[in-house]
Parts: structure tokens; C-alpha cells; sequence
């Protein structure tokens, strides 16, 4: 079986595709055939299109992101104003269908842990299905440590107990942001958290 990562966040325009597309780029460098998908998506695709890129592993388009909606708001509604609506087991056999051909795939979620991505499914029911390990995104700010927390006792425990964190760098740290990483550590352990630098200009999506 492929290993696949599951990129979610604590809330939606907190760096999953910047995380996304620079996990595919560390692991493509170092000779791991590896393909990064954003299975659904609303309001352009945008992020799909990094992840094409960036991935150079011969997908087209619509093979990195097959449902897409127009409209700017959660996928479900969007998918249903064009009647299209995405059914989680359809969802789940493309994913597995692309992980053939590639060791690790990279998914990236949409919204935080529990928006809707389909009719009756989320980023926490793809990540069950598909047995994949999740990775957490959160901006290192007052508040990271209990957003963190929320979003691990929602996941299966199965997949909690093997979830990772990533604390996001801010343009502008507050106190917290310097104790943020100390603190969860009390509660999940040390090697399981990670820090990802402020970058100028970049999408943090």
C-alpha cells in the first residue's frame, strides 16, 4: 500500500497548501515518488495548480483535484448549487486509484477537520477511510495549543495517535507563539510537533 499524508488544519487559510506543496518538494528532492493531490475544492483552483506543478509527477489537472466548484463557499454547497454533489466513496476510490502509481500521495484537505466536503463526509471521514496519516496545521498563535487539541480528540484515535503538528510561524509572533510549542508538548510529546518559518509572501492557504 502507498503511504498517504493527509494535510488538515485547525481552520481554513492557515497554510495547508504552502505545507502541501513544500512536504511533495522535501520529498520529491530526496528520490520519493510522490504525487500531491487536492481531491475537492470551491471557489478556483488555485492550489491544485501548485500542487500539479510542484509535484511533476504527470497528472493532469483534473486528475489532482477531479471536483471543483465556482462558487467560494463550503464544497457541499457549491456542489449542490451545480447539482454535482461528491459522495465520499467516490472520493476514496480516486485517491486510492492515483496511490497506486506513486509511494507517498499528499492530500490536502479542505477547510478545517470537520467542514463538509461532500454530502455527508469530511476531511476526518477521508482520513478514517483511507488509513492515512494525519498532519495538522495551525498558526503559532494565542489559542494554537487548544485549536490543536480540539481538532486530535475529533480524529479516529487510531489516526490521532499517529497525527503530527505543524505550528505555522506569524508575521508578527505574540508571547504565546514563544510557548506554544513547550505547552502542547506536555500533552502529545515533543516529537510529534514541528515548526514551519514565517515566509514573506507567501499563499497560506
Amino acid at each position: 500500500m502507498s503511504r498517504i499524508l493527509f494535510i488538515t488544519g485547525t481552520d481554513t487559510d492557515v497554510g495547508k497548501t504552502y505545507f502541501s506543496a513544500l512536504a511533495v518538494h522535501v520529498l520529491r528532492e530526496r528520490g520519493v515518488n510522490v504525487a500531491g493531490l487536492k481531491p475537492v475544492c470551491s471557489g478556483g483552483r488555485d492550489d491544485a495548480r501548485v500542487l500539479q506543478k510542484i509535484s511533476r509527477a504527470g497528472l493532469t489537472l483534473d486528475e489532482v483535484n477531479p471536483w471543483h466548484f465556482r462558487a467560494g463557499i463550503a464544497p457541499v454547497l457549491a456542489a449542490r448549487r451545480e447539482k454535482r454533489p461528491v459522495r465520499l466513496r467516490e472520493v476514496v476510490a480516486h485517491i486510492r486509484r492515483v496511490a497506486k502509481r506513486f509511494d507517498v500521495v499528499v492530500v490536502e484537505g479542505a477547510g478545517g477537520l470537520l467542514s463538509p466536503l461532500g454530502e455527508d463526509f469530511d476531511s476526518r471521514d477521508l482520513i478514517a477511510a483511507l488509513d492515512a496519516q494525519p498532519i495538522v496545521i495551525c498558526p503559532n498563535r494565542l489559542g494554537a495549543v487548544g485549536q490543536v487539541l480540539l481538532v486530535l480528540a475529533a480524529l479516529p484515535k487510531r489516526a490521532a495517535k499517529r497525527a503530527s503538528v505543524v505550528l505555522v510561524a506569524q508575521a508578527k509572533p505574540d508571547r504565546a507563539s514563544r510557548t506554544n510549542r513547550a505547552l502542547l508538548a506536555e500533552k502529545i510529546g515533543a516529537e510529534r510537533i514541528y515548526e514551519m518559518p514565517w515566509l514573506k509572501g507567501r499563499r497560506a492557504k
